[in-house]
Order: C-alpha cells, then structure tokens, then sequence
C-alpha cells in the first residue's frame, strides 16, 4: 500500500500539475545516496513507462547533456537528488528550463532524517480542487490589499500595502515561461511595494540556520520589526543569535518576503529538516535579509545581495483589510 500511494502521488503530479501523459518520453536522473532518494526515483521509475533512466553517480556531464538532446520541447524532466547535481556552475533546472523542458525537481532528499520521510512523501500529493481554489483567492486579497496583519499570541505585525503581485506556486503553469519547478508545492508569496512599511512584534517558532536546517527553539522567540528592519529579539536563543549576526555582518535585518504557505502535509509539528521544502507548510514564513530574486527593488541589486533566510511566525490569525484569511492552521477560504 505504500508504494501504491507514492505512485498515485507522483502520477497525480506527472499528469494533473503538469498535464504529461505518463508515456510521453522522459528522463529521470537521480540518485541512490539516500533512502528517501532511492524510494522516490524508483517511484518515478514505476510510473513513467517511456522514460530514460539514469543514475547520476553512475555517469558524466557529457552523457546527461547527450540524454537530454533526444527530447523535444515540452518534455519532462525528473531530479531526483540527495543533494543538488550539476552539470557546470548553474543549477541543472536552469539549464533545462532554459531547453524549455518541463521540470520536477526533488532536491536535498538526503537532509531529511528517516522518521520525515512520511511527512515528506505526504506533502507530495497533490490537491488540485485545494490549491487552485485558494491560490487565486489568496492572490486576489493579496493584490488589492491595502493592509495585511500576522497575529501571534499576544503580538500584531502589521504591514501597510500596496503589495507587489503576488506569485503562486500551486502546480497552475498556464501562462508560464518555465513550467515546473521544486517540490512539494503550495505557496502564494509577496512583499510590500515598500517594504519598510512593516511594523510591530512577531513570535517565531522556526528558521533556517547556515546549513540550510530547520531549527526550532524550545520556545518562539520574540522578535521586534521597525520600518521593515529585525531591530531587536528579545532573550533569543544562541543559534538565532548567530542567525542574526551572520547577516548584519553583510546587510541590514531586512524583512521582505511574507510568504503565504499552503502545503497541509507540512505544520507547526509536521516538519520537514531541509528548508526550502519545509517552506511550504501551511502557515506564514519570513524572509531576513535583504535578498530576494523575484522582486526587483531599487537599491537592492540582485547580485550583491547575499542572504534570504526563511523564518516561520507561530501565528494565530492572519487578516487582510480586516477580514480573517487564516485561523486554526488553515486558511478561511469563502463559501
């Protein structure tokens, strides 16, 4: 039975997300240098009944290139990675994207201990009628908010709009230039046209530390923003501490990205080690720093500016103008 739900989750991704038939050629490169890796890439395997296989470790970057040569446009593509393959000094989903092949990218399977391979595996699924429903009613309050507010306990973090667009990340790719992307999915993320107009105290219960771990306080740790600058944490741990002066030894405490995640397989005790899949839970993450590659923002160069570290807010309520989009770990979609 478990093999049989990864397979329906995988399929669910191959033919609904990305609408590729599972007998349209293929390639899957992977490896076997963890468990959860290995599980996956051999799911894919199962699934896709026209696909070249091919195990990284196993062979060179002349040969992947070559593999790749044989597909047409539109094509899929599966990285199935413990870490991140290379091919040269960019991301291998650059290149490909770049060939326009549609791509499912799998990356840093070997972060996550065995005990988060059910959780990891479970935010895989994917809930068609759930995301596109609430992606675009999140975009839609998002793009014409005037205000948004992120509740903690006993605390408001309140952001003055208009907001820059907002992005979505819920496996709709019609329209899109590349189509694809890293999984799990779920998200819909923005930040303020000024971004200096965030202000107020917000509790957070995770963040990312230099390894790109999810690290995770005995208690939330309290933290004060002021004019869109982390200006003050209060009693902070030792390993937010270091966070923190890792950054302010490049850049201000920048707080820009206010992420809306949506992924329900992923919560406050649902967790998942590696940081950029853990992302995705269903709850609001940060960003400090003063990096961020979608929005463009002037006196930020892309180029120079070096951290974007996800911190996630132990947040109660969420509301936008005034009405209450999040409550209870879910969001309060309209009926």
């Amino acid at each position: 039975m478990e093999s049989i739900a990864i397979e329906q989750n995988v399929r669910d991704i191959i033919t609904k997300a990305f609408r590729i038939d599972v007998s349209h050629p293929s390639i899957i490169v992977f490896d076997e240098q963890s468990p959860l890796s290995t599980r996956l890439s051999r799911a894919y395997r199962n699934v896709l009944t026209n696909t070249i296989e091919i195990n990284f470790d196993d062979t060179t970057p002349e040969a992947v290139r070559a593999a790749i040569d044989t597909l047409a446009p539109g094509s899929l593509v599966v990285l199935v990675q413990s870490g991140s393959f290379r091919l040269n000094e960019f991301r291998f989903r650059l290149e490909l994207f770049n060939r326009n092949l549609a791509v499912i990218e799998h990356p840093h399977l070997g972060r996550m201990p065995e005990e988060e391979h059910e959780i990891y595996l479970d935010s895989l699924a994917y809930d068609e009628q759930y995301y596109h429903a609430v992606g675009p009613w999140l975009k839609n309050k998002i793009d014409n908010a005037k205000q948004i507010i992120v509740s903690c306990e006993g605390t408001e973090l309140v952001y003055d709009g208009p907001f820059e667009s907002a992005k979505l990340n819920t496996g709709d790719y019609t329209g899109m230039k590349n189509i694809g992307g890293m999984f799990p999915i779920g998200e819909v993320f923005t930040e303020a046209a000024d971004f200096s107009r965030a202000n107020g105290f917000v509790k957070l219960f995770a963040y990312a530390d230099a390894d790109f771990h999810v690290i995770v306080p005995p208690e939330p740790v309290l933290v004060r923003i002021e004019n869109g600058i982390l200006v003050e944490a209060i009693n902070p741990p030792q390993s937010f501490t270091a966070v923190m002066d890792q950054i302010r030894a490049d850049e201000l405490l920048w707080v820009r990205e206010l992420g809306f995640g949506m992924n329900r397989a992923l919560t406050r005790n649902r967790r998942l080690t590696d940081i950029g899949s853990y992302e995705r839970m269903c709850g609001i993450h940060l960003s400090l720093g003063q990096k961020h590659s979608v929005y463009t923002k002037e006196g930020f160069p892309k180029r120079s500016s070096k951290y974007h570290v996800d911190v996630f807010a132990d947040v109660t309520t969420v509301t936008i103008d005034g009405e209450v989009v999040y409550k209870d770990g879910g969001y309060v979609i309209a009926k």
